[in-house]
């Protein structure tokens, strides 16, 4: 710890007065928390991670001079590289460089809030605070695993696996959270053109982000990748990645099963909410499901097993040495929900083995 008296020392980074202002104001505001120092940019970022130390830091994105993800390149290169998390604006241009940061080694990402009144600045406590503490657990070591982890996957068939499809699988689901948009760039490649189910994910992000996110991940994969829309049909080969910002469930229209974008309930913390996802594949699909949940901090997803296991559904979870955050997966296994743990290198095997 940076601060004498064991709490988080983190480094604010952001050419904006007004958000130096407003996450200073938060952080002193929270007992194990400490601003240690500030800079207005990557250049003077960088000079004060050697004289200040942090624990974590806070990147704006977009910055003159030198930006958060150059910024970040260089403090994820150094021999100790430290936790970083982006500040987004929601342009489309600021949502590409903060999916390309989060695949350089950042560890999640907050976005800027309009005004320091209500709501706002409200919700930025919290995501923001939280998201500090997971991060000020994982040490160098364990960023520099990540980093290694997170090389393109070469766009090959996975050698002398077939899924089958022997449980009659329609649906593929992925709940997903901190260092997700990363690992989904791992495992989306390596899914095949004949995949016989639909894959649909819940990756907790802002509104904003999951269309940048799809497009990229559709660019890269083998089988169509996009962000969910009213009426999508859930077809054999194609995912649907649910829309940030709202719930994704789902509905039956002409004989078909078709995914239902809404904002209910509106209780759910998360947006999309994976508990609200797989609560609905149970009534739609019922066995006919295969769940996957994979990093994130929380417990999302964890009500949701409960009621796909009444369906005697197999579920997957993401190995703790291959998850950013290992909560969500923790979760579901310390409760019995799980069936078979995979890294992140063989989760795509996995799948298509338990089909």
């Amino acid at each position: 710890m940076s601060d004498a008296f064991g709490k988080i020392g983190v480094l604010v980074v952001d050419d904006s007065p007004f958000m130096r202002m407003a996450i200073g104001r938060i952080l002193d505001g929270v007992e194990d928390m400490h601003v240690v120092g500030s800079a207005r940019n990557g250049i003077e970022a960088l000079e004060k991670i050697k004289e200040l130390s942090p624990d974590v830091i806070t990147l704006d994105v977009e910055m003159p001079q030198m930006n958060g993800l150059e910024t970040l390149k260089a403090i994820m290169s150094s021999p100790q590289p430290i936790p970083c998390i982006m500040v987004s604006s929601l342009a489309t241009e600021g949502a590409e460089i903060t999916l390309s940061s989060l695949e350089e080694g950042a560890l999640d990402f907050i976005t800027k809030p309009s005004s320091l009144m209500g709501m706002d600045v409200a919700h930025l406590q919290k995501d923001l605070v939280d998201k500090i503490r997971v991060a000020s657990r994982i040490s160098p070591t364990a960023l520099k695993s990540r980093l290694v982890s997170f090389k393109k996957v070469p766009l090959a068939p996975l050698p002398g696996i077939v899924p089958s499809n022997k449980r009659g699988i329609e649906a593929v689901l992925i709940g997903i959270s901190t260092g997700g948009p990363p690992a989904l760039q791992q495992i989306m490649p390596l899914l095949p053109p004949n995949f016989p189910a639909a894959v649909v994910v819940a990756q907790h992000m802002p509104p904003g982000f999951t269309k940048s996110m799809a497009e990229r991940l559709n660019k890269s994969s083998r089988i169509e990748v996009k962000e969910a829309e009213e009426g999508d049909i859930i077809a054999p080969g194609r995912v649907l990645i649910a829309k940030s910002g709202m719930h994704m469930v789902f509905r039956e229209k002409f004989g078909r099963k078709v995914a239902h974008i809404t904002s209910k309930p509106e209780g759910e913390y998360y947006f999309p909410s994976v508990n609200v996802l797989f609560e609905s594949a149970s009534e739609t699909f019922g066995e006919r499901t295969m769940p996957v949940i994979m990093t994130g901090m929380g417990n999302d997803g964890t009500r949701g097993l409960r009621a796909l296991k009444k369906r005697n559904v197999f579920a997957l979870a993401q190995s703790e040495e291959t998850c950013a955050v290992y909560g969500m997966p923790k979760s579901a296994i310390e409760e019995g929900l799980i069936d078979r743990v995979a890294g992140l290198d063989e989760m795509v095997i996995a799948i298509m083995e338990e089909m």
